[in-house]
């Protein structure tokens, strides 16, 4: 080739390449263009205004152990009149959570949604539980974590639902926190989207609440109260499918149920379970009352609404009657030496002086004529309790010094013999009382059944130990058993006297009669006096002082005239003191002053719900039921509660003191009375979380018992049931 061609053809390639060269520099140029063009388009949609995400959960609240938050099933509020809604609760590994009804312990969560807006109800719905037992006690709750199904109720639907609650719940493991945690969750309006996320969590715990047997195949068949010792609850279940591993949980207002027995049919279909009553009144008043029952088998679960029915005592139910007989017998005996029966000793005293001189025939039917008549008013009043029993009216022992109409008849009663033993009157002890029950004659039998007949009623403020046991075996159960109880109380009670007429020559022991018995009578007026003056201070605090002072003129007034007699003559005197008895019956009534303030600075007033809220919130509570008519009670404040080891313990740390006042009719302290099986005051119970159920005193109180219980209520050595 010539160098011309070659040039030419070096030429051809030389303009290629720089063809190609501008070629390359274009597409560079346009690839840069498209990169700009790309950046400039992300970076106007990132300056585009964004609509604010929509989530249908809150966000979460959290303690040491536990987190909560809400949760809806959709992301707005939409047009519907209610929205699914869920509150979710994750405790850590090992901590659990309490049931509507926490068993023998704990407290179940509660929210308060007074800060919501838009919102007209909250309906709560409750899976179903796990049973927990430890240490004996028996609880319910939840493991780990749960979801809480609620459905929330607009009050404008279509407008944005601001739920706001405080949650207020008890998480346990080895020991029980109590936590406080604000929630919220806000919904837009518009169009509600499902959250699938939210929506399966909330549906999955929804069906673990218990449903009414229709899908869970589970039902009550009946529920029957079965008398003993102890008592127990019977519940007949059946089921669509065999029974694997079935529980029972039985809900009542004034009793509580152990872990139930089971006993199955043939396929399993059917069952039986057998629930022991572990506090409560006896299982004779439980015929009639509601009872909610939750049956619980794996993955199913149906809750019934029911009426308990009555159930054939178990063999041997009679039988337990006859311990408690014994317990009557030997209250009745620890009941003659007790405070409030010291002031009528004197009546005891004098008959047993009158005695003397006479043959013992004579001496013996006296003697068996007092217990006749101590026996008769025990029997009497046994009697009475039981008939408003019958009629749904709450009864306790000594209940009748509630009532200023008796304290007034009792204070006159008092002010007759106090007069009549100070030589005022000459009328020998207790003849005017036999001659008001239609048998004048002095010192013949009637004389002696009315002095014991009046006794026994004016001793009835006190409950000696052994004494509240048996009462309140009694008045749980039928007329039969209460009768049966109040007359071996009576007997117990006449034993001095049996024993006068069993051994008729103990009254030559007696000193002769002479001067010092008119010395001794005026000592035994002034302590009838002393009575009666008590008597009118119970009546003070019922009613107003007024009233006392306005009654006691009136007691004056008709024992001056009893004692002018025989100056102004008895047409006279008995216009005066029909006067006078209307002036004094009255006078309660009219002065009635405004209830006092319950409060005092060392005692909060009683609430059975608070006593639980502390319990679960790990104080120490203690209870003291007492009465201004108490004698017994004023013993035990002054010797025991009062006392400054005492007071103090009382006053410390983590120690809650709860008085409760039955000087006047109270339903809440009869009822917290008959749950704990006393009828009948002093009543003293600590509780704490070594001792949720309670620990009961004694009626008669001592410094180291009341510490001992306080030290194991607080239970700083137990582990904290779940």
């Amino acid at each position: 080739m010539s160098i011309g061609g070659a040039a030419g053809v070096a030429g051809m390639f030389s303009k290629a390449a720089r063809r190609q060269e501008r070629f390359g520099t274009l597409s560079e140029a346009l690839a840069g263009c498209l990169r700009l063009l790309a950046a400039a388009l992300v970076a106007f949609v990132l300056a585009w205004p964004a609509a604010a995400p929509r989530a249908a959960s809150g966000p979460w609240a959290s303690g040491e152990t536990m987190r909560a938050r809400l949760l809806a099933a959709t992301d707005a509020a939409g047009s519907d009149r209610e929205i699914r809604a869920g509150l979710q609760v994750s405790m850590a590994d090992g901590w659990d959570t309490y049931w509507r009804s926490p068993g023998d312990a704990g407290a179940a969560p509660a929210v308060d949604w007074s800060g919501s807006a838009n919102v007209a109800a909250v309906d709560w719905r409750w899976p179903a539980p796990t049973r927990f037992t430890l240490f004996g006690l028996e609880t319910f709750g939840y493991l780990d974590e749960v979801v809480f199904p609620l459905t929330v109720r607009p009050e404008r639907p279509g407008e944005p639902v601001a739920l706001q609650g405080r949650l207020d719940i008890l998480v346990c493991s080895t020991v029980c926190v109590p936590k406080s945690l604000a929630l919220s969750l806000d919904l837009p309006a518009g169009t509600a989207a499902v959250d699938p996320e939210a929506a399966n969590l909330i549906a999955r715990h929804d069906a673990q609440v218990p449903d009414d047997g229709s899908r869970s195949g589970l039902a009550v068949d009946g529920v029957a109260a079965v008398p003993g010792n102890p008592a127990a609850l019977e519940v007949r279940l059946s089921s669509r499918q065999p029974l694997s591993a079935p529980d029972v949980i039985v809900e009542s207002e004034r009793w509580t149920f152990g872990k139930p027995e089971f006993s199955f049919g043939p396929d399993r279909g059917t069952a039986t379970a057998v629930l022991p009553v572990t506090s409560g009144p006896d299982a004779v008043g439980m015929p009639g009352t509601g009872v909610t029952v939750t049956v619980l088998d794996g993955p199913r679960a149906a809750e019934t609404r029911g009426t308990v029915a009555a159930g054939a005592a178990r063999a041997g139910a009679w039988g337990s009657l006859l311990p408690f007989l014994g317990v009557a017998l030997l209250g009745g005996l620890v009941l003659n030496l007790m405070p409030c029966v010291l002031p009528v000793l004197s009546l005891k005293l004098m008959a047993a002086l009158r005695h003397q001189g006479q043959a013992r025939r004579q001496v013996r039917l006296d003697f068996l004529a007092t217990a006749a008549g101590v026996v008769a008013s025990m029997l009497a009043l046994g009697g009475a309790l039981a008939a408003l029993k019958a009629a749904g009216i709450a009864v306790g022992w000594g209940m009748q010094f509630q009532q200023p109409v008796f304290l007034v008849a009792m204070a006159a009663a008092l002010t007759v013999f106090a007069a009549s033993l100070a030589g005022l009157l000459e009328i020998p002890l207790p003849s005017r009382l036999a001659t008001a029950m239609g048998r004048a004659g002095g010192d013949g039998l009637a004389g002696s059944f009315a002095a014991g007949a009046f006794t026994t009623v004016l001793a009835t403020p006190c409950s000696a130990p052994f004494v509240g046991t048996a009462v309140g075996f009694a008045l749980a159960r039928g007329p039969a058993e209460i009768l049966a109880i109040f007359g071996a109380l009576g007997v117990g009670l006449a034993t001095p006297h049996l024993l006068g007429a069993a051994f008729p020559g103990l009254v030559r022991l007696l000193p002769r009669p002479g001067q010092w018995m008119i010395a001794l009578r005026r000592v035994l007026a002034v302590a009838l006096a002393g009575t009666a003056a008590w008597l009118l201070a119970v009546l003070a605090a019922q009613t107003s002082w007024e009233a006392a002072v306005a009654v006691a003129v009136a007691l004056a007034v008709l024992a001056g005239a009893l004692v002018l007699r025989p100056r102004i003559g008895p047409p006279a005197a008995a216009a005066v003191v029909v006067l006078a008895l209307a002036g004094a019956g009255a006078a309660p009534v009219v002065l009635r002053a405004a209830p006092p303030s319950a409060a005092a600075t060392a005692w909060a007033p009683f609430d059975e719900a608070a006593l639980r809220r502390l319990v679960a919130e790990g104080r120490v509570v203690l209870v003291d039921v007492t009465a201004d008519w108490c004698a017994n009670c004023k013993v035990n404040d002054a010797l025991v509660l009062e006392w400054p080891e005492v007071a103090v313990a009382l006053a410390g740390p983590g120690v809650v003191a709860m008085r409760a006042d039955w000087t006047r009719p109270d339903a809440r302290i009869s009822d917290y009375l008959a749950r704990n099986d006393r009828f009948g005051i002093p009543f003293n119970a600590v509780y704490g979380p070594g001792a949720p159920r309670g620990i009961l005193l004694s009626e008669v109180l001592t410094r180291e018992a009341v510490l001992d219980a306080l030290r194991r209520a607080r239970g700083a050595d137990l582990v904290s049931p779940r």
